[in-house]
């Protein structure tokens, strides 16, 4: 996460999908904090994304594992930290969803949609980490 964001909110879920209403109840209660208005679904997509490949691909369903996931504000944005407790992925190398050999493939649009709803994504710790910004 960049330098000046504050926490607001953290919460760690066991690595199921059965905890995603918590994840729901904290992305409302920060975008009520923020004052999202219209950006409200594109915030909900991306953060869900996030917590999606964390519990399938960095966990893998592992369901003793966690995801860790923060709010954070600055003066000027808010953003979302996902991390899992996986072995990490190589970000740079994903192939492209809107490949036309990729179109009819079932998954891995993910954080293609993640970039495309946020103002700013970026990884860490090896792609166990997630940071999802957006402006206020």
């Amino acid at each position: 996460m960049k330098e000046g964001f504050t926490v607001i909110e953290e919460l760690s879920i066991p690595s199921n999908f059965e905890s995603m209403p918590k994840v729901e109840t904290l992305i409302d209660t920060v975008c009520f904090k923020m004052g999202v208005g219209e950006s409200f679904g594109n915030v909900l997509i991306a953060v869900t994304e996030a917590v999606n490949n964390a519990i399938l691909h960095g966990n893998r369903n592992t369901t003793n594992a966690q995801v860790f996931i923060k709010s954070a504000e600055n003066p000027g944005s808010f953003c979302f930290s996902v991390e899992d407790e996986g072995m990490g992925f190589d970000y740079t190398t994903l192939p492209d969803p809107t490949a036309p050999e990729n179109l009819e493939k079932e998954n891995g649009r993910g954080i293609f949609l993640m970039k495309n709803l946020a103002d700013e994504v970026e990884f860490e710790n090896n792609g166990k980490r997630v940071i999802i910004y957006f402006n206020k």
